[in-house]
């Protein structure tokens, strides 16, 4: 099973840039996006459905922002949207598909970047959103939790560690959220248990040339039930194309 996550920074940017041509390419199962930035009735245009998948979409209330989207070769039993939360709701940043005992979720976690508000907004999110996994872990069902996170983990997740221990995305009470995501509630990085090299980079800044020299920060994860952990077979980000600010990350799995 091959699943793709990509923080598409507006999906018809995106699909400007060779995204729905590159797609039918890489034999993906599930495809999950984040930033779609398009409200459905904007997405007429029959890319957006792609052929071969079935396609859903939620749209953030305010236009030009936020959402995601999952395409799947197999059709869910159910689709989920929303995980009660206005800040999440509202901007359209949880969409869960089920297929038997197996559920795929694609995710935008907020960015704490442009100020102290967003920050605290950020933290709240993440307090809410902890409570919800450990519900799901406790479910007895297996989740590949796709997505935008918006927080590097460890010191080989970005470059410059030593300079962005004190912004948003590396704070050290965000690392400790993913820690006791991992170490506590179970869940697992899908990526690590696979690829454990230094610069491996989903998203750079637009500043300089970040992307050339591949200053970046992986903020793109597959976050997995512990059952699913061991099933990882390998795991890369796509940097051949440039879609977007981030990069695409394709994980295969033994399911």
């Amino acid at each position: 099973m091959r699943v793709v996550t990509l923080n598409c920074n507006g999906i018809r940017a995106a699909s400007r840039k060779g995204f729905f041509d590159w797609l039918p390419t890489i034999g993906a199962d599930v495809v999950c996006l984040q930033e779609t930035k398009a409200q459905i009735d904007q997405l007429t245009d029959p890319l957006f459905s792609p052929e071969g998948y079935h396609y859903y979409y939620y749209d953030a209330e305010k236009k030009g922002y936020s959402g995601t989207a999952l395409y799947s070769r197999v059709e869910p039993d159910k689709i989920h949207r929303g995980i009660g939360l206005d800040i999440a709701d509202s901007e359209g940043r949880y969409l869960q598909a089920d297929f038997g005992d197996l559920s795929v979720i694609s995710l935008y976690l907020p960015s704490g970047s442009s100020g102290d508000e967003r920050q605290v907004r950020k933290m709240r999110f993440l307090e809410f959103f902890m409570t919800h996994l450990r519900a799901l872990a406790r479910d007895h069902r297996r989740y590949i939790v796709c997505g935008d996170w918006n927080i590097c983990h460890k010191e080989i997740d970005i470059k410059n560690w030593k300079g962005n221990l004190k912004n948003s995305g590396f704070l050290p009470e965000e690392r400790a959220w993913l820690d006791e995501l991992f170490d506590e509630v179970g869940f697992a990085d899908s990526f690590r248990r696979v690829n454990s090299e230094a610069d491996q980079y989903s998203w750079w800044s637009n500043r300089g040339q970040a992307r050339a020299n591949n200053v970046g920060w992986r903020l793109d994860y597959q976050v997995v039930s512990r059952e699913i952990a061991d099933k990882t077979l390998s795991a890369s980000i796509y940097r051949e194309q440039s879609f977007s600010d981030h990069a695409p990350v394709i994980i295969d799995y033994k399911l």
